[in-house]
């Protein structure tokens, strides 16, 4: 009797650098080359806006922007921050501060006081570049943005010129972002190298206020690569996204691919379901990116014969929903959903081959000539057998193509990357042909709208209020799929105050971003905890929503400002 041949371990091994490894692996480098071999090829269509840029034109464009930031006293290394919806002056803004070897600071244009004041406090930014609406958060937290040398303004003139002037009565200079393509002359610029500090990412902290990730350019770059092979790019492709820029899947994983494929760019103010296809169709665009429960959301839209009548071959899903995997691809006509799995820290250690069918569920392949990936069990650091549940461990291959820690966070820092490698707080199980699967969360953080959320900072927020004495914070599931949460609080009063859950909502509302908002509320006389004081969250996920729990129900998809969920 012949014995059956073990199954043979399956890696994704079609991802092959647009260029070699080495010091080209910059924005800057990236930027000038495509404005060389393309130049009057459109790389940015803005369509709400009638705008279009060549990669010649993106480039000048930059350079001025560049020019005008150390004009402005910043020097290299300085952080600029960007708060900005979506709009062409966001993706200059952060090509110029790349050109000037500075590092842009993405903020969620839904933060507001202590969620601000910590991201601004920490990275001190040596300039800003704000739309006027938003100017009125930084003034509320004016002891935390005494760095700032200089801010940039954008939006409609007669609100830039009133913020300019309440800016530069508390001291500060502030300047119509207009007037950098007026009034500054190019300037010589810096070589960037590889391992310069590109972008700090705010990411969710789970028992602290949330890290920002330090982001060489090298880091980015191979960020944006692999999406390049993941999605197949190439310079005939158009790549669609409608997400906010101030997160990785608009900006690394749509707008930095697009400029190493050399494609158009067609950027949206934001996304709508029930525009979505027209979208699409309108563009032309071949592909476009999903984040958490967007795809669902276009699948509830009312099926329509002309679906199907569009150019999209591809669709990047992080993750997917894959009950509707295979209907969606029908109605559509998409050639292949691809997927991957990784964090801000770690680019994307897997993958999934473009159109390889999959098991249910598996988020794809280990990367192996970029990445060595362990599931461990996360209190020995040992690893787990294949079929069983550890936490994920990502080590680089390369130089620069990781975070180097978390910004003005060194004991952060040296917690994450222990024994020589990063600790994602991620747990996944792997089968024996090779595919992972994300089961958990590992560590404390809830993931809402797309926004993850530190349990952390929700609680914080709330224990300000002078009524309440202990809270926690967990994630439950929500009613989508694509490993959504809804944010439950358990709150504990103190003494004999009173607080209903419509007071605190209200209270909530105005002190937390409003993705991070409760959706559930369950007060209780005390919180389960272990020995050393720590409050055992495991139990509270037991007890989960019930008949004694407070539901706000599911809330509208909200502005980003500017921007719409809908």
């Amino acid at each position: 009797m012949v014995e059956p041949a073990e199954p043979q371990t399956k890696y994704y091994d079609e991802y092959s650098p647009s260029t070699p490894y080495g010091e080209d692996w910059n924005t800057a480098a990236v930027l000038r080359h495509q404005a060389d071999i393309n130049k009057d090829r459109t790389y940015l269509s803005v369509p709400w806006r009638g705008e279009e840029y060549s990669f010649g034109e993106t480039l000048a464009i930059a350079e001025s922007v560049a020019s005008a930031f150390l004009s402005a006293g910043a020097v290299h290394g300085d952080r600029v921050l960007i708060m900005l919806p979506n709009c062409s002056e966001y993706i200059f803004s952060w090509l110029g501060s790349s050109l000037a070897g500075l590092a842009e600071v993405p903020i969620n244009t839904a933060y507001k006081g202590a969620f601000l004041g910590h991201q601004v406090r920490t990275t001190k930014p040596s300039l800003a570049v704000i739309e006027a609406g938003f100017s009125s958060r930084f003034i509320e937290i004016y002891e935390d943005i005494a760095s700032i040398k200089c801010f940039y303004v954008t939006g409609e003139n007669e609100s830039v010129v009133t913020t300019c002037k309440e800016l530069q009565a508390l001291g500060f200079d502030a300047l119509p972002w207009n007037s950098i393509n007026k009034d500054t002359t190019v300037t010589e610029l810096p070589d960037v190298c590889a391992r310069d500090l590109g972008s700090i990412f705010f990411t969710s902290g789970t028992t602290g206020l949330s890290k920002g990730v330090m982001m060489p350019h090298a880091h980015m770059y191979l960020f944006a690569d692999e999406c390049v092979s993941l999605t197949r790019l190439t310079e005939e492709d158009v790549y669609m996204s409608v997400g906010p820029l101030f997160h990785g899947n608009s900006q690394f994983l749509a707008a930095y691919p697009s400029l190493i494929a050399g494609c158009k760019y067609v950027l949206h103010e934001r996304f709508s379901a029930s525009e979505w296809i027209d979208q699409i169709r309108d563009a032309k665009a071949t592909v476009t990116n999903f984040v958490g429960v967007m795809m669902e959301f276009v699948w509830q839209q009312p099926e329509l014969e002309s679906d199907s009548r569009n150019d999209l071959r591809c669709v990047f899903a992080a993750p997917t929903a894959s009950s509707i995997l295979t209907s969606f691809q029908q109605r559509f006509g998409v050639e292949a959903f691809v997927e991957v799995f990784g964090l801000t820290e770690t680019c994307m250690p897997i993958l999934t081959p473009y159109g390889l069918e999959r098991p249910a569920g598996a988020a794809g392949l280990l990367n192996r000539e970029w990445f060595d990936i362990r599931l461990v069990d996360s209190d020995t650091d040992l690893e787990v057998p294949i079929g069983q549940v550890g936490e994920l461990l990502v080590r680089p291959k390369f130089p620069w193509t990781t975070c180097q820690g978390y910004f003005g966070m060194p004991d952060k820092t040296a917690d994450a990357f222990r024994n020589l490698w990063f600790h994602t707080g991620d747990g996944l199980k792997r089968d024996s042909d090779g595919w992972y699967y994300f089961v958990d969360r590992l560590k404390d953080a809830i993931r809402r709208r797309g926004e993850n959320i530190s349990s952390f900072e929700v609680e914080q927020a709330l224990l300000s209020h002078p009524s309440i004495e202990e809270v926690a914070a967990i994630g439950v599931d929500a009613d989508q799929e694509a490993g959504e949460d809804e944010v439950m609080v358990f709150v504990i009063l103190e003494g004999a105050k009173s607080l209903s859950a419509d007071e605190l909502w209200e209270y909530a509302d105005r002190q937390l971003p409003y993705f991070a908002v409760p959706r559930y509320i369950q007060f209780i006389s005390e919180l389960p905890k272990t020995p050393s004081e720590k409050v055992r969250k495991i139990d509270l996920r037991e007890i989960g929503v019930n008949e004694l729990t407070h539901d706000r129900g599911p809330q509208p998809r909200r502005s980003r400002d500017r921007g719409t969920y809908e």
